[in-house]
């Protein structure tokens, strides 16, 4: 049962989740079904795994409990592997705290406005049809969209699409390596491969990215043409894979969610669409586990963790995602909206960048609000991801007829008989519709 400070769920916001749902069930079925069977408690201890679906404890497991960035099972770990180590997630003191510098400075307002004709362009290119009736296929538009939006904030020249193709296929390795459930033999010398691959890709560099993010930063040096400071092929191969995937996941994911629950009105709103682009990246939760392992002993919501405890961060649950549909005139408080993309000083340098993509990709959508009419989940994605998500033009928003008397159009009242000069002969009260 909804407590009464629940909020209630828009038209069509049953349907929006009973559709993103398959892209959980589809892709890590055993995975999601612990999780759900574990989320009504804040925190729950299985062995030595702590899964954390609370809100404060989530927090709190970020901002006050040390974290081993390397360890085995995390996302540093797993950077580590991919990259042979030095990379931004598996990185102390610092080096950790310049190269996140860095990079947040590339990925702030600035170095947004200078990637984003790159992705306007694709939008307006790929979004095109949809002006002549026809379809347009949004998972494809988001990979790409993500592959070139990498190429030009690591300035280089490596093709767009297959850069998305190998970011997308290491980090599905990668994923099913380090994740519980069952694992696939040979995933880590596939996600060794699949990350080579990518590193050669982008070995390529660009001969003047002056105008590329970062360019300041060394364009047309060996170890960092347009990307930020001191960033090497492991680097740049480890953040290509973040981008990929968590643009893939979230584009098409919010494209469904503002279809299924009519969600265009408030997208196509300038007042409206920040607030908007802010739920649904709550209730997508792009990245809804992050993995992590205690460094020392703590408590999260009274639960005692000990050093060398693994961590199961559930953000999706942490923010109201699996319960609360998007909310404009109620949002969740940005503290928490926010908490997909970390806090404090795990905060992710990305994340306006990627509500900029978000805000755009919906803005360039909402004239046309469209519906979907092809949907199916990406099994293999390192995150929750459509495979494909075709969508064509909606129907125009119907308005209320206005019922007119007599001796304005001469028409007869539906409701009743008029008499002379407008005034009604039948039920309706003081002259207007009820």
């Amino acid at each position: 049962m909804r407590g009464p400070g629940a909020r209630a769920r828009p038209p069509g916001a049953r349907t929006a989740r009973r559709r993103d749902r398959r892209v959980y069930t589809r892709s890590h079925p055993v995975l999601f079904a612990l999780l759900a069977a574990t989320r009504r408690r804040p925190v729950v201890r299985l062995g030595r795994t702590v899964l954390v679906h609370g809100t404060d404890a989530c927090r709190q497991a970020l901002t006050r409990l040390p974290l081993d960035r390397t360890a085995a099972g995390t996302t540093g770990g797993a950077a580590r592997e991919l990259s042979g180590g030095g990379a931004l997630f598996d990185e102390e003191g610092r080096g950790h705290r310049g190269a996140r510098r860095s990079l947040a400075e590339d990925l702030g307002t600035a170095g947004t406005e200078r990637l984003r004709p790159v992705w306007q362009e694709i939008l307006a290119r790929r979004l095109a049809p949809l002006a002549d009736g026809r379809e347009v296929e949004t998972a494809a538009l988001a990979r790409e969209l993500a592959g070139a939006t990498v190429c030009a904030l690591l300035g280089t020249a490596g093709d767009p699409a297959a850069v998305a193709r190998a970011a997308a296929d290491a980090a599905a390795a990668a994923v099913r390596d380090h994740l519980p459930g069952p694992r696939r033999p040979g995933t880590a010398r596939a996600a060794a491969r699949a990350t080579a691959r990518l590193e050669e890709l982008l070995r390529e560099r660009t001969g003047g990215a002056a105008e590329g993010a970062g360019a300041a930063d060394g364009a047309g040096t060996p170890d960092g043409a347009g990307a930020p400071e001191g960033t090497g092929a492991a680097l740049r191969a480890v953040l290509a894979i973040a981008a990929v995937a968590t643009t893939a996941a979230a584009l098409p994911r919010a494209v469904a969610w503002c279809a299924d629950a009519g969600l265009w009105g408030q997208a196509a709103d300038p007042a409206a669409r920040e607030t908007l682009v802010d739920e649904l990246l709550r209730v997508t939760a792009p990245s809804p586990v992050l993995p992590r392992r205690a460094a020392a002993p703590g408590t999260l919501d009274g639960c005692p963790v000990r050093s060398g405890d693994r961590l199961v961060l559930v953000a999706r649950h942490a923010v109201g995602g699996h319960r609360d549909a998007p909310g404009c005139p109620a949002p969740a408080p940005a503290a928490v909206a926010r908490l997909v993309f970390g806090a404090g000083p795990h905060t992710c340098p990305g994340a306006r960048l990627a509500r900029t993509q978000l805000a755009d990709l919906l803005a360039a959508l909402a004239p046309y609000r469209p519906v979907v009419v092809r949907a199916r989940a990406d099994r293999r994605a390192a995150l929750p991801a459509w495979r494909t998500l075709t969508v064509r033009p909606g129907p125009a928003p119907s308005t209320p007829r206005r019922r007119m008397h007599r001796n304005e159009e001469g028409s007869t009242h539906p409701n009743g008989v008029h008499g002379g000069n407008g005034v009604h002969g039948g039920n309706d009260r003081n002259g207007e519709a009820p």
